[in-house]
Protein backbone atom coordinates (compact mmCIF):
# COMPACT_ATOMS: atom_id res chain seq x y z
CA UNK A 1 0.00 0.00 0.00
CA UNK A 2 1.25 3.50 -0.83
CA UNK A 3 -0.04 6.89 0.24
CA UNK A 4 -0.14 9.26 -2.74
CA UNK A 5 -0.41 12.91 -1.79
CA UNK A 6 -1.69 15.16 -4.59
CA UNK A 7 -1.77 18.74 -3.27
CA UNK A 8 -2.53 20.14 -6.74
CA UNK A 9 -4.41 17.12 -8.01
CA UNK A 10 -3.69 16.47 -11.69
CA UNK A 11 -2.20 19.90 -12.42
CA UNK A 12 0.90 19.46 -14.60
CA UNK A 13 3.48 21.53 -16.48
CA UNK A 14 3.44 19.29 -19.57
CA UNK A 15 0.64 17.65 -21.54
CA UNK A 16 1.38 13.97 -22.04
CA UNK A 17 -1.03 13.11 -24.84
CA UNK A 18 -1.85 9.67 -23.45
CA UNK A 19 -2.10 10.57 -19.75
CA UNK A 20 -4.74 8.60 -17.83
CA UNK A 21 -5.47 11.76 -15.83
CA UNK A 22 -6.66 13.68 -18.90
CA UNK A 23 -10.37 12.89 -18.24
CA UNK A 24 -10.10 14.93 -15.05
CA UNK A 25 -8.40 17.80 -16.86
CA UNK A 26 -10.97 17.67 -19.66
CA UNK A 27 -13.72 17.92 -17.04
CA UNK A 28 -12.04 20.95 -15.50
CA UNK A 29 -11.31 19.16 -12.23
CA UNK A 30 -7.86 20.67 -11.62
CA UNK A 31 -6.94 22.02 -8.18
CA UNK A 32 -5.28 25.40 -7.77
CA UNK A 33 -5.08 25.51 -3.96
CA UNK A 34 -4.39 23.17 -1.06
CA UNK A 35 -4.27 23.10 2.74
CA UNK A 36 -1.02 21.67 4.15
CA UNK A 37 -2.49 21.27 7.61
CA UNK A 38 -5.35 19.10 6.34
CA UNK A 39 -2.94 17.13 4.14
CA UNK A 40 -0.68 16.39 7.11
CA UNK A 41 -3.63 15.32 9.25
CA UNK A 42 -4.73 12.92 6.52
CA UNK A 43 -1.20 11.52 6.13
CA UNK A 44 -0.88 11.06 9.89
CA UNK A 45 -4.10 9.06 9.88
CA UNK A 46 -2.53 6.66 7.37
CA UNK A 47 0.49 6.23 9.69
CA UNK A 48 3.07 5.52 7.00
CA UNK A 49 5.45 7.32 4.60
CA UNK A 50 3.92 9.06 1.60
CA UNK A 51 4.70 9.88 -2.02
CA UNK A 52 4.16 13.36 -3.44
CA UNK A 53 2.27 12.80 -6.67
CA UNK A 54 0.43 14.67 -9.37
CA UNK A 55 0.08 15.78 -12.08
CA UNK A 56 3.44 17.30 -11.41
CA UNK A 57 4.17 17.72 -7.67
CA UNK A 58 7.16 20.03 -8.23
CA UNK A 59 4.68 22.75 -9.18
CA UNK A 60 4.21 23.12 -5.41
CA UNK A 61 6.14 26.17 -4.14
CA UNK A 62 9.54 25.19 -2.73
CA UNK A 63 8.76 26.56 0.73
CA UNK A 64 5.79 24.21 0.99
CA UNK A 65 7.79 21.29 -0.39
CA UNK A 66 10.39 21.87 2.30
CA UNK A 67 7.68 22.17 4.94
CA UNK A 68 6.03 18.84 4.12
CA UNK A 69 9.32 17.00 3.55
CA UNK A 70 10.77 18.29 6.81
CA UNK A 71 7.62 17.09 8.56
CA UNK A 72 7.69 13.73 6.71
CA UNK A 73 11.36 13.18 7.50
CA UNK A 74 10.85 13.84 11.20
CA UNK A 75 7.81 11.58 11.31
CA UNK A 76 8.85 8.70 9.02
CA UNK A 77 12.57 9.12 8.28
CA UNK A 78 12.01 9.21 4.52
CA UNK A 79 9.96 10.80 1.72
CA UNK A 80 9.10 9.98 -1.90
CA UNK A 81 8.14 11.83 -5.03
CA UNK A 82 7.02 10.80 -8.54
CA UNK A 83 7.87 13.49 -11.09
CA UNK A 84 8.52 14.04 -14.77
CA UNK A 85 11.85 15.55 -13.74
CA UNK A 86 11.67 18.66 -15.92
CA UNK A 87 11.48 21.12 -13.00
CA UNK A 88 14.22 19.68 -10.75
CA UNK A 89 16.63 22.42 -9.68
CA UNK A 90 19.52 22.86 -7.22
CA UNK A 91 17.24 23.58 -4.29
CA UNK A 92 15.23 20.43 -5.00
CA UNK A 93 18.46 18.43 -5.07
CA UNK A 94 19.37 19.88 -1.67
CA UNK A 95 15.99 18.96 -0.24
CA UNK A 96 16.10 15.45 -1.73
CA UNK A 97 19.35 14.88 0.13
CA UNK A 98 18.44 16.64 3.36
CA UNK A 99 15.04 15.01 3.78
CA UNK A 100 15.86 11.56 2.35
CA UNK A 101 13.54 11.88 -0.65
CA UNK A 102 13.50 8.92 -3.03
CA UNK A 103 12.81 10.16 -6.55
CA UNK A 104 10.79 8.28 -9.16
CA UNK A 105 10.90 9.71 -12.67
CA UNK A 106 8.31 9.14 -15.39
CA UNK A 107 10.01 9.25 -18.80
CA UNK A 108 9.64 7.31 -22.04
CA UNK A 109 13.16 7.58 -23.40
CA UNK A 110 15.61 10.16 -24.77
CA UNK A 111 14.90 12.79 -27.41
CA UNK A 112 12.19 11.87 -29.91
CA UNK A 113 11.23 8.75 -27.96
CA UNK A 114 9.79 11.06 -25.31
CA UNK A 115 7.89 13.35 -27.69
CA UNK A 116 4.47 12.08 -26.59
CA UNK A 117 5.17 13.78 -23.28
CA UNK A 118 4.33 17.05 -24.98
CA UNK A 119 5.35 20.46 -23.62
CA UNK A 120 3.60 22.80 -26.07
CA UNK A 121 5.85 22.64 -29.13
CA UNK A 122 8.44 20.24 -30.50
CA UNK A 123 11.26 22.54 -29.42
CA UNK A 124 9.89 22.92 -25.89
CA UNK A 125 9.22 19.19 -25.69
CA UNK A 126 12.80 18.30 -26.65
CA UNK A 127 14.09 20.87 -24.14
CA UNK A 128 11.90 19.36 -21.42
CA UNK A 129 13.14 15.85 -22.28
CA UNK A 130 16.73 17.08 -22.10
CA UNK A 131 16.02 18.51 -18.64
CA UNK A 132 14.62 15.18 -17.51
CA UNK A 133 17.71 13.38 -18.81
CA UNK A 134 19.97 15.90 -17.06
CA UNK A 135 18.04 15.41 -13.82
CA UNK A 136 18.47 11.62 -14.01
CA UNK A 137 22.21 12.00 -14.60
CA UNK A 138 22.54 14.53 -11.78
CA UNK A 139 20.69 12.35 -9.29
CA UNK A 140 22.88 9.38 -10.19
CA UNK A 141 25.99 11.53 -9.77
CA UNK A 142 24.74 12.66 -6.36
CA UNK A 143 24.13 9.00 -5.39
CA UNK A 144 20.39 9.55 -5.16
CA UNK A 145 19.64 7.09 -7.93
CA UNK A 146 16.03 7.40 -9.14
CA UNK A 147 13.70 4.66 -10.32
CA UNK A 148 11.94 4.94 -13.66
CA UNK A 149 8.44 4.43 -15.04
CA UNK A 150 8.42 3.91 -18.81
CA UNK A 151 5.20 3.77 -20.82
CA UNK A 152 5.41 1.80 -24.07
CA UNK A 153 3.74 3.16 -27.23
CA UNK A 154 4.25 3.70 -30.95
CA UNK A 155 6.71 6.54 -30.39
CA UNK A 156 9.22 4.51 -28.39
CA UNK A 157 8.51 0.76 -28.59
CA UNK A 158 7.97 -0.25 -32.22
CA UNK A 159 10.69 -2.56 -33.63
CA UNK A 160 12.51 0.37 -35.24
CA UNK A 161 12.50 2.37 -31.96
CA UNK A 162 13.28 -0.37 -29.44
CA UNK A 163 17.06 -0.48 -30.12
CA UNK A 164 17.39 3.21 -29.25
CA UNK A 165 15.26 2.79 -26.11
CA UNK A 166 17.29 -0.19 -24.96
CA UNK A 167 20.62 1.49 -25.74
CA UNK A 168 19.47 4.39 -23.56
CA UNK A 169 18.69 1.98 -20.73
CA UNK A 170 22.14 0.42 -21.07
CA UNK A 171 23.67 3.86 -20.60
CA UNK A 172 21.44 4.53 -17.60
CA UNK A 173 22.50 1.22 -16.06
CA UNK A 174 26.10 2.40 -16.31
CA UNK A 175 25.08 5.53 -14.39
CA UNK A 176 23.59 3.38 -11.63
CA UNK A 177 19.89 2.93 -12.47
CA UNK A 178 18.81 -0.47 -11.15
CA UNK A 179 15.01 -0.48 -11.36
CA UNK A 180 12.47 0.42 -14.03
CA UNK A 181 8.76 -0.27 -14.39
CA UNK A 182 7.32 -0.97 -17.84
CA UNK A 183 3.73 0.13 -18.49
CA UNK A 184 1.57 -0.87 -21.42
CA UNK A 185 -0.21 2.26 -22.63
CA UNK A 186 -3.54 2.81 -20.86
CA UNK A 187 -5.98 4.00 -23.53
CA UNK A 188 -9.01 6.12 -22.71
CA UNK A 189 -10.13 7.27 -26.17
CA UNK A 190 -10.08 6.11 -29.77
CA UNK A 191 -7.86 8.95 -31.03
CA UNK A 192 -5.05 7.98 -28.66
CA UNK A 193 -5.52 4.31 -29.53
CA UNK A 194 -5.22 4.99 -33.25
CA UNK A 195 -2.18 7.22 -32.92
CA UNK A 196 -0.10 5.73 -30.11
CA UNK A 197 -1.27 2.31 -28.96
CA UNK A 198 0.59 -0.85 -29.91
CA UNK A 199 -1.60 -3.80 -30.83
CA UNK A 200 -1.54 -7.03 -28.81
CA UNK A 201 1.04 -8.71 -31.03
CA UNK A 202 3.33 -5.68 -30.92
CA UNK A 203 2.97 -5.29 -27.14
CA UNK A 204 3.79 -8.96 -26.56
CA UNK A 205 6.81 -8.88 -28.87
CA UNK A 206 7.96 -5.71 -27.11
CA UNK A 207 7.66 -7.33 -23.67
CA UNK A 208 9.48 -10.47 -24.81
CA UNK A 209 12.19 -8.25 -26.26
CA UNK A 210 12.63 -6.55 -22.88
CA UNK A 211 12.72 -9.91 -21.10
CA UNK A 212 15.51 -11.06 -23.42
CA UNK A 213 17.25 -7.69 -23.09
CA UNK A 214 17.22 -7.94 -19.29
CA UNK A 215 18.66 -11.44 -19.33
CA UNK A 216 21.26 -11.04 -22.06
CA UNK A 217 22.37 -7.41 -22.01
CA UNK A 218 21.72 -5.93 -18.58
CA UNK A 219 23.70 -6.69 -15.44
CA UNK A 220 22.07 -4.81 -12.58
CA UNK A 221 19.04 -2.99 -14.03
CA UNK A 222 15.83 -4.98 -13.64
CA UNK A 223 12.24 -4.61 -14.81
CA UNK A 224 10.27 -5.68 -11.75
CA UNK A 225 7.32 -6.77 -13.90
CA UNK A 226 8.98 -9.99 -15.05
CA UNK A 227 10.11 -11.08 -11.59
CA UNK A 228 6.63 -10.44 -10.24
CA UNK A 229 5.03 -12.61 -12.90
CA UNK A 230 7.47 -15.42 -12.22
CA UNK A 231 6.82 -15.11 -8.50
CA UNK A 232 3.07 -15.34 -9.11
CA UNK A 233 3.52 -18.51 -11.15
CA UNK A 234 5.54 -19.93 -8.25
CA UNK A 235 2.95 -18.89 -5.64
CA UNK A 236 5.48 -16.53 -4.07
CA UNK A 237 3.41 -13.38 -4.38
CA UNK A 238 3.60 -11.62 -1.03
CA UNK A 239 5.34 -8.61 -2.60
CA UNK A 240 3.73 -8.09 -5.99
CA UNK A 241 2.21 -4.94 -7.46
CA UNK A 242 -1.41 -3.88 -7.18
CA UNK A 243 -2.32 -4.83 -10.76
CA UNK A 244 -2.05 -8.54 -9.84
CA UNK A 245 -3.90 -8.34 -6.53
CA UNK A 246 -7.65 -7.99 -7.05
CA UNK A 247 -7.95 -4.21 -6.88
CA UNK A 248 -11.37 -2.78 -6.06
CA UNK A 249 -11.63 0.36 -8.20
CA UNK A 250 -13.80 2.08 -5.56
CA UNK A 251 -11.29 1.72 -2.75
CA UNK A 252 -7.94 0.78 -4.41
CA UNK A 253 -6.20 -0.76 -1.42
CA UNK A 254 -2.74 -0.28 -2.97
CA UNK A 255 -3.19 3.48 -3.38
CA UNK A 256 -4.45 5.69 -0.58
CA UNK A 257 -4.86 9.03 -2.31
CA UNK A 258 -4.92 12.32 -0.39
CA UNK A 259 -6.07 15.43 -2.23
CA UNK A 260 -5.23 19.06 -1.51
CA UNK A 261 -8.13 19.49 0.90
CA UNK A 262 -7.29 16.31 2.79
CA UNK A 263 -10.00 14.27 1.06
CA UNK A 264 -9.28 10.56 0.55
CA UNK A 265 -9.26 9.40 -3.06
CA UNK A 266 -8.40 6.35 -5.14
CA UNK A 267 -5.82 5.43 -7.74
CA UNK A 268 -6.23 7.71 -10.75
CA UNK A 269 -5.89 4.80 -13.17
CA UNK A 270 -9.42 3.68 -12.33
CA UNK A 271 -10.91 7.16 -12.78
CA UNK A 272 -12.72 7.13 -16.13
CA UNK A 273 -15.37 9.79 -15.44
CA UNK A 274 -13.16 12.79 -14.70
CA UNK A 275 -14.27 12.82 -11.06
CA UNK A 276 -12.25 11.94 -7.96
CA UNK A 277 -14.74 9.76 -6.12
CA UNK A 278 -14.41 9.63 -2.33
CA UNK A 279 -12.74 6.40 -1.24
CA UNK A 280 -15.12 3.67 -0.14
CA UNK A 281 -14.81 2.37 3.42
CA UNK A 282 -15.65 -1.18 2.33
CA UNK A 283 -13.53 -3.24 -0.03
CA UNK A 284 -15.42 -5.48 -2.41
CA UNK A 285 -14.37 -8.26 -4.78
CA UNK A 286 -17.42 -8.46 -7.01
CA UNK A 287 -15.26 -7.93 -10.08
CA UNK A 288 -13.20 -11.05 -9.42
CA UNK A 289 -16.11 -13.28 -8.51
CA UNK A 290 -17.82 -12.18 -11.73
CA UNK A 291 -14.69 -12.58 -13.88
CA UNK A 292 -14.15 -16.11 -12.61
CA UNK A 293 -17.60 -17.23 -13.77
CA UNK A 294 -18.08 -15.03 -16.86
CA UNK A 295 -17.10 -16.60 -20.22
CA UNK A 296 -14.13 -15.02 -21.93
CA UNK A 297 -16.20 -14.08 -24.97
CA UNK A 298 -18.25 -11.84 -22.67
CA UNK A 299 -15.31 -10.05 -21.06
CA UNK A 300 -14.65 -12.54 -18.27
CA UNK A 301 -11.89 -14.97 -17.33
CA UNK A 302 -13.76 -18.26 -17.03
CA UNK A 303 -11.55 -21.34 -17.52
CA UNK A 304 -8.33 -19.29 -17.77
CA UNK A 305 -5.54 -21.21 -16.08
CA UNK A 306 -3.74 -17.95 -15.31
CA UNK A 307 -6.66 -16.41 -13.43
CA UNK A 308 -5.08 -16.74 -9.98
CA UNK A 309 -1.96 -14.97 -11.20
CA UNK A 310 -3.60 -12.28 -13.34
CA UNK A 311 -7.11 -11.83 -11.82
CA UNK A 312 -8.17 -9.87 -14.88
CA UNK A 313 -5.30 -7.39 -14.26
CA UNK A 314 -5.84 -3.68 -13.57
CA UNK A 315 -9.48 -2.45 -13.71
CA UNK A 316 -8.09 0.79 -15.13
CA UNK A 317 -7.32 -1.08 -18.35
CA UNK A 318 -10.59 -3.03 -18.49
CA UNK A 319 -12.32 -3.66 -21.82
CA UNK A 320 -14.46 -0.64 -22.85
CA UNK A 321 -13.29 1.20 -19.72
CA UNK A 322 -15.73 -0.87 -17.66
CA UNK A 323 -14.06 -2.14 -14.48
CA UNK A 324 -16.31 -5.22 -14.48
CA UNK A 325 -14.49 -6.59 -17.53
CA UNK A 326 -11.01 -8.12 -17.66
CA UNK A 327 -8.11 -6.07 -19.01
CA UNK A 328 -8.11 -5.27 -22.72
CA UNK A 329 -4.46 -6.41 -22.69
CA UNK A 330 -5.44 -9.98 -21.82
CA UNK A 331 -3.69 -11.51 -24.85
CA UNK A 332 -0.45 -9.74 -23.99
CA UNK A 333 -0.36 -10.90 -20.37
CA UNK A 334 -1.54 -14.39 -21.30
CA UNK A 335 1.19 -14.67 -23.93
CA UNK A 336 3.84 -13.56 -21.46
CA UNK A 337 2.55 -15.93 -18.78
CA UNK A 338 2.58 -18.78 -21.32
CA UNK A 339 6.19 -17.98 -22.16
CA UNK A 340 7.27 -17.91 -18.51
CA UNK A 341 5.21 -21.02 -17.76
CA UNK A 342 6.93 -22.93 -20.57
CA UNK A 343 10.35 -21.90 -19.29
CA UNK A 344 9.51 -23.14 -15.80
CA UNK A 345 8.27 -26.49 -17.05
CA UNK A 346 11.43 -26.98 -19.10
CA UNK A 347 13.27 -26.70 -15.78
CA UNK A 348 10.99 -29.38 -14.28
CA UNK A 349 9.14 -26.80 -12.17
CA UNK A 350 5.35 -26.92 -11.84
CA UNK A 351 3.79 -23.44 -12.06
CA UNK A 352 0.51 -22.76 -10.27
CA UNK A 353 -1.17 -22.59 -13.68
CA UNK A 354 -0.37 -26.29 -14.19
CA UNK A 355 -0.62 -27.43 -10.58
CA UNK A 356 -3.24 -30.10 -9.85
CA UNK A 357 -4.19 -28.10 -6.75
CA UNK A 358 -5.24 -25.07 -8.80
CA UNK A 359 -9.03 -25.75 -8.62
CA UNK A 360 -8.77 -26.05 -4.84
CA UNK A 361 -6.77 -22.84 -4.62
CA UNK A 362 -9.33 -21.07 -6.80
CA UNK A 363 -12.08 -22.27 -4.47
CA UNK A 364 -10.23 -20.80 -1.48
CA UNK A 365 -9.98 -17.44 -3.27
CA UNK A 366 -13.67 -17.47 -4.17
CA UNK A 367 -14.63 -18.21 -0.57
CA UNK A 368 -12.50 -15.38 0.79
CA UNK A 369 -13.71 -12.89 -1.82
CA UNK A 370 -17.35 -13.78 -1.18
CA UNK A 371 -16.73 -12.98 2.50
CA UNK A 372 -15.06 -9.64 1.66
CA UNK A 373 -11.46 -10.69 2.24
CA UNK A 374 -8.47 -10.70 -0.10
CA UNK A 375 -5.44 -12.97 0.07
CA UNK A 376 -2.32 -14.01 -1.82
CA UNK A 377 -1.61 -17.27 -3.60
CA UNK A 378 1.01 -17.97 -0.94
CA UNK A 379 -1.64 -17.64 1.78
CA UNK A 380 -4.05 -19.86 -0.16
CA UNK A 381 -1.37 -22.54 -0.52
CA UNK A 382 -0.72 -22.40 3.22
CA UNK A 383 -4.45 -22.60 3.97
CA UNK A 384 -4.83 -25.58 1.64
CA UNK A 385 -1.87 -27.31 3.24
CA UNK A 386 -3.31 -26.79 6.73
CA UNK A 387 -6.69 -28.14 5.59
CA UNK A 388 -5.04 -31.20 4.08
CA UNK A 389 -2.94 -31.75 7.21
CA UNK A 390 -6.06 -31.45 9.33
CA UNK A 391 -7.97 -33.94 7.15
CA UNK A 392 -5.02 -36.32 7.20
CA UNK A 393 -4.78 -36.14 10.99
CA UNK A 394 -8.54 -36.70 11.29
CA UNK A 395 -8.33 -39.75 9.04
CA UNK A 396 -5.40 -41.13 11.00
CA UNK A 397 -7.36 -40.77 14.23
CA UNK A 398 -10.31 -42.52 12.62
CA UNK A 399 -8.19 -45.40 11.33
CA UNK A 400 -6.48 -45.81 14.71
CA UNK A 401 -9.67 -46.34 16.67
CA UNK A 402 -9.38 -49.63 18.57
CA UNK A 403 -12.44 -51.79 19.24
CA UNK A 404 -13.51 -51.92 22.87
Amino acid sequence: MSVEVRPLGVKCNIQCQYCYQNPQRDAGNVLHAYNLSKIKDAIAAEAQPFTLFGGEPLLIPERDLEDIWRWGFRKYGANRIQTNGTLINENHIRMFREYNVHVGISVDGPGELNDVRWAGSLEQTRMASAKTQAAIERLCKERMTPTLIITLHRSNATPDKLPALQDWLLRLEQLGIVRARLHILEVDNDAIRAKYSLNDKENLECMLSFLKFEREALTTLRFDLFQEMQNLLCGNDNETSCVWNACDSYTTRAVRGIEGNGQRSNCGRTNKDGIDFVKSDIEGFERYLALYYTPQEHGGCNQCRFFLMCKGQCPGTAIDGDWRNRTEHCRVWMGLYQHLESEMMKRDLIPISRDLRRPQLEKIFLTHWAEGRNLTIACAIEELSQDQDGSRAKNERTYNIQPT
